[in-house]
């Protein structure tokens, strides 16, 4: 289907999306970019069950190694800035996809790599894993939301630190940063996410998806992210998913769940 992204269904409800580009270390190129905007714009419609996407990259040494840089030598000011946009619009539809993504991690994340797990809901990391932001050694910033989303999930002074020195951080550091929610052998990683994932999608599928928005819409400027909780909050209530939830508990017995 895809020339760069392998497609694998653990089971009907989780598909496990893999980075193919191991000789370049899953270097993001544009083919790249633009099979990750198809599948979340549109091709994830195919799987009718479909509950959870796990990106991972092929190989141990690297989840995505960063950006290709082969790419940069014939841009202009406006083809950069077009590159820019291009990669800001698929990883803001990962952030606010309606479904749990979830980054495992495998080897390096830099530069564009880093940026794509941090558009992803959770990062999951192997113990060799390896964390960064290295674009100002190349007299450049990060172009796909790194200066945003860093912040978001370090800190400001931390995500300055990394930035301004280059300075790369390991699978316990980020974890401590708060930049993974889970570390584990290399060896691990693929189950290790797919049992997280397993514990997530037990849950209700309206309240997943409602949960997701309401996160984004506290650092989304024109959204009152208040105000949008109180009123999924009420819809939720009176949905079949909620009486269902409900009614489950005081029988205590396990919800069923019908994304209604």
């Amino acid at each position: 289907m895809y020339k760069h992204l392998t497609l694998e269904i653990e089971d009907p409800q989780v598909l496990i999306m893999t980075i193919n580009r191991p000789k370049a270390l899953n270097a993001l190129n544009t083919e790249v970019i633009d099979e990750l905007d198809d599948f979340f714009a549109r091709s994830y419609k195919q799987y009718e069950s479909l509950r959870a996407v796990i990106i991972t990259g092929s190989g141990e040494k690297a989840f995505v190694a960063g950006a290709d840089i082969s790419g940069f030598k014939n841009l202009n000011e406006a083809t950069a800035l077009q590159l820019s946009l291009d990669g800001k619009k698929v990883f803001d539809s990962i952030e606010n996809f309606h479904l749990p993504v979830i980054a495992a991690i495998n080897g390096y994340a830099l530069g564009g790599g880093l940026e794509l797990a941090m558009s992803c809901h959770l990062r999951t990391a192997s113990d060799n894993a390896r964390f960064g932001l290295p674009e100002l050694s190349l007299g450049l910033i990060p172009g796909y939301t790194g200066t945003q989303r860093l912040i978001q999930l370090v800190g400001k002074g931390r995500a300055l630190h990394m930035m301004l020195t280059g300075k790369m951080i390991n699978a316990d550091e980020s974890q401590s940063f708060g930049l993974s929610n889970l570390v584990c052998s290399k060896e691990t990683l693929l189950e290790e996410t797919v049992l997280l994932v397993k514990k997530i999608i037990k849950n209700g599928p309206l309240a997943i998806e409602e949960t997701i928005k309401c996160v984004n819409a506290f650092f989304d400027a024109d959204s009152d992210g208040d105000q949008y909780e109180s009123e999924q909050f009420a819809r939720l209530m009176v949905s079949a998913d909620g009486r269902e939830g409900s009614l489950a508990f005081l029988e205590k017995r396990k919800a069923n769940f019908i994304g209604k």
